[in-house]
């Protein structure tokens, strides 16, 4: 398995040298990620590898957080930790995981959390249609009907209704690496992948697509 985390910088297009062809790609910051920790199934009860991202000062993080660092051997303050499950064979604690592990070509899959859009109403939230707007109609951006009569007396779980839109957890997968710049910490992915620009995004190998590392 392969991860890293980054920072979502905006969208640009790259030409193609040969046929001058344009790739819209998604352009993120990643890394270096210090590994902090190697999750065993014999210490911990499963696998994963836990990166540091985003250099902070000390007086940023809680004394526990900055005392976890210091016993895993990581020097500085970081302000994310997260956590990738899966067997990572690759990881070393205490070293840094660069944009260096993925090459051109390597099919990735992205997760990011969208910006969070408030309370919404159904035609916002669920893409509801309208109702008439003539005829002295009092239902324009009303839900309609929710629920049954006397039986079953209550509104069913899982109802479309108005509500917090947004501010969830996507993953898009099977994503082509187009380019990376080890000076830069930048990678260049093919298309838009999930959450805002500035946005904290988590890359990892796709396995669905069959590519294992």
């Amino acid at each position: 398995m392969k991860g890293i985390v980054g920072r979502k910088l905006g969208m640009t297009q790259v030409f193609d040298d040969e046929s001058g062809v344009a790739t819209s790609v998604t352009v993120i910051e990643a890394g270096p990620c210090p590994v902090v920790a190697v999750r065993t199934p014999d210490a911990d009860g499963y696998e994963a590898v836990q990166l540091a991202y985003e250099h902070v000062a000390d007086r940023k993080i809680t004394k526990p957080e900055r005392g976890h660092l210091a016993k895993n051997g990581v020097e500085g303050a970081y302000r994310h930790l997260i956590e990738f499950r899966g067997h990572f064979s690759d990881a070393v604690q205490g070293e840094s995981v660069t944009v260096e592990i993925f090459e051109p070509g390597d099919k990735v899959k992205v997760a990011g959390i969208g910006i969070g859009k408030g309370f919404q109403g159904t035609i916002k939230r669920h893409r509801f249609h309208r109702g008439p707007t003539s005829h002295g109609s009092h239902n324009v951006r009303k839900p309609g009907s929710i629920g049954a009569s006397a039986t079953p007396s209550r509104v069913f779980k899982g109802m479309k209704m108005a509500g917090q839109f947004g501010n969830v957890r996507t993953t898009t997968l099977n994503l082509q690496v187009v380019e990376g710049d080890a000076e830069r910490n930048l990678l260049l992915i093919r298309g838009a992948v999930p959450g805002p620009s500035g946005g904290i995004v988590f890359v990892r190998n796709a396995v669905k697509s069959g590519v294992k590392a």
